[in-house]
């Protein structure tokens, strides 16, 4: 058994998971600004309210992998990356403690509600910007100068288009756990998110390949052309049916709600699957390196004695986190208008 690829793999998925999961979580804090009354706030933070800390287990999750599998990468990670992580950090805490208080204040819930705004949005930011400073590559001696060096016109462009990527999730979220105005609104936001995430993409990729000889020759170059054309055809495949969707449920907003909610769950999974075939062209264009630049998963890897250590550990939690995430998207399948009453 390769353990240093499972455990890259492993990585991998656990990055996806939080991503998919805390992706549409902080897009609805991202989305807060479109939409005015406490009501329609009250709603959005209420889709979230059986899930929210449960996202999150992803994340810690996949810093133990890190932690564990790929200490030199960690430790690399930490050190040339440590502002934008501490602002993530500080983001995701604002949100957090204003999640609690929000339901429990009352002349103060519009700071509360946006402090849940800003620490989703400065979040959503940062690991965007993270990961547009790991595909260009962070400098070797990136440690001993400011932090400012992350800012490029790249890593920017990543952090915005992050940030345009979840709330693109959320409002596929929120079409399909939603009736009326918000679901409307919702679906008319996602449309126009779709141009903005699929231009982003568009932009991300081909810099990305432009940047790198081996990257343009493992896409364009020989078979590997052929062998890759599916992932980009996907996705425009993909944008294509969640535009195509959110318009229709927008149109349906006055019909009569069985013939609306025959395809309102259909613009999320769409929107997931965006994410997914991106995160696949993402793998593609780096593997095997870990950090682009410097270090690859085996360079990184722990020593055989640590890896197996980890291994009954991931063995049992790897499905508690998978089937406690399940069941608490199963208890609350419906709409937020179905079980509201329950806070």
């Amino acid at each position: 058994m390769d353990l240093a690829l499972f455990y890259f793999l492993l990585l991998g998925f656990a990055i996806l998971m939080y991503v998919l999961l805390d992706g549409f979580d902080l897009g609805i804090g991202i989305l807060y600004p479109w939409f005015n009354s406490d009501e329609e706030h009250d709603h959005l933070m209420r889709s979230v309210a059986h899930v929210w800390d449960g996202n999150e287990t992803w994340l810690v999750f996949g810093g133990v992998i890190l932690f564990g599998a790929f200490p030199a990468a960690y430790a690399l990670l930490l050190s040339t990356l440590y502002l934008p992580i501490m602002l993530m950090l500080i983001g995701l805490i604002f949100r957090g403690v204003a999640f609690e208080y929000r339901f429990k204040s009352t002349t103060s819930k519009k700071w509360w509600s946006r402090a849940f705004s800003l620490g989703s949005t400065l979040a959503a930011f940062c690991q965007g910007l993270m990961l547009g400073a790991l595909v260009q590559g962070v400098p070797a001696d990136s440690i001993s100068q400011s932090s400012l060096v992350l800012l490029t016109p790249f890593t920017l462009l990543t952090g915005l288009a992050v940030v345009a990527g979840y709330a693109l999730l959320a409002c596929a979220y929120l079409v399909m756990k939603s009736r009326g105005a918000i679901q409307h609104k919702a679906a008319q936001r996602g449309r126009a998110l779709v141009w903005v995430v699929m231009l982003a993409m568009a932009i991300v990729s081909l810099w990305t390949a432009l940047s790198s000889d081996q990257i343009w020759a493992r896409w364009f170059g020989g078979w590997h052309a052929l062998a890759l054309l599916p992932l980009p055809l996907l996705a425009l495949m993909a944008a294509r049916l969640l535009y195509r969707d959110l318009g229709r449920v927008r149109k349906s907003h006055h019909q009569a709600r069985d013939v609306a909610e025959k395809h309102e769950d259909r613009p999320f999974w769409l929107a997931v699957s965006l994410f997914v075939l991106a995160f696949m062209g993402l793998l593609v264009s780096l593997f095997p390196a870990l950090l682009p630049g410097q270090l690859s998963y085996i360079q990184a890897v722990a020593p055989d004695a640590s890896l197996w250590f980890m291994l009954p550990g991931v063995l049992i939690f790897v499905p508690l986190i998978l089937s406690y995430t399940i069941w608490g998207y199963r208890i609350f399948a419906g709409k937020v208008e179905d079980y509201e009453q329950g806070y």
